[in-house]
């Protein structure tokens, strides 16, 4: 009788261990899955917008500074502080 406990405890708690597991697993994946309905989202309302406010978007959109290279094509490693 005390082996038979024994064996059913350690079951218990392996079951346990091994649904804690998979429950972190999947909680892991979530914020990969949410970011990826966003850019379905994002990429079908733009799929379904007119053509003129394609061009309009794009026009307010932010255009970023090409970074400057010196001339002789080499750059300098930042300084250590």
């Amino acid at each position: 009788m005390d082996g038979t406990a024994i064996i059913i405890i350690l079951a218990i708690a392996g079951v346990a261990s091994v649904l804690l597991f998979a429950i972190k697993g999947i909680l892991d994946q979530l914020p990969d899955v949410f970011d990826s309905f966003r850019r379905a989202r994002d990429a079908w309302k733009h799929l379904k917008e007119e053509p003129d406010e394609v061009a309009k978007a794009e026009e307010t959109e932010e255009t970023l500074s090409p970074t400057t290279v010196p001339a002789d094509g080499k750059q300098e490693p930042p300084a250590a502080a």
